[in-house]
């Protein structure tokens, strides 16, 4: 075999590699960004660099494997939408309680789940991995509860907060938790907005 031929096959070797590396590299990107769809964007803003969103991504997959997640029986599912609907009820009269209230279900339902209830900041990374398309509503239920508790929110302010809790919710719970009734004026649906990115019940 000629010196020519050999230079040849080395980088015939070299390119194949290089190319089976970037497959990998390409496939494991899109199954993150499959995975956490929206999450995936906002991991690489907030970091330095493309792959050190990616690692941190694929962490908190490690963290999430560790965690024992238990399915809701009927009984806990039924318990919750129906402590859901009450919540519902009580917005009327008490709009600034109920969003207390409802921030409070949510944690007990993320725990009964058996997510961490501590920081904000790592119940959102544990719970990306599997609800990563609610988490926008979820963070933006956090900031109105903690403007609420400020004084700085407005009653449409906590009404949109109420929606965005039960986009997550019925994730959580796995079906809509108040279905498909029809708003009446003794028991008003908090949802002033019938886009689909904002109701929890088009998913």
């Amino acid at each position: 075999m000629s010196p020519t031929q050999v230079v040849v096959i080395v980088i015939v070797v070299i390119v194949l590699a290089a190319l089976a590396a970037f497959a990998v590299v390409a496939s494991r990107r899109r199954a993150l960004k499959q995975r956490f769809g929206p999450e995936y964007d906002r991991a690489v803003a907030e970091q330095d660099s493309r792959g050190a969103a990616e690692r941190e991504l694929r962490e908190r997959e490690r963290r999430h494997a560790e965690l024992e997640l238990t399915p809701l029986s009927p009984e806990s599912r039924a318990r919750y939408a129906a402590a859901w609907e009450e919540l519902q009820v009580r917005f009327v009269d008490s709009p600034a309680e109920t969003v207390g209230d409802a921030d409070e279900l949510v944690s007990r339902l993320i725990a009964e789940r058996g997510y961490p209830t501590g920081e904000f900041s790592d119940q959102i990374a544990h719970l990306s991995v599997e609800h990563a398309r609610t988490l926008t509503h979820y963070r933006d239920a956090h900031d109105i509860r903690l403007r609420n508790e400020r004084g700085e929110a407005g009653t449409e302010d906590l009404r949109q907060a109420l929606v965005h809790y039960r986009a997550l919710f019925a994730d959580l719970l796995g079906e809509d938790p108040v279905g498909h009734r029809a708003p009446d004026q003794r028991h008003p649906d908090p949802d002033p907005d019938p886009d689909p990115e904002h109701d929890a019940t088009s998913r």
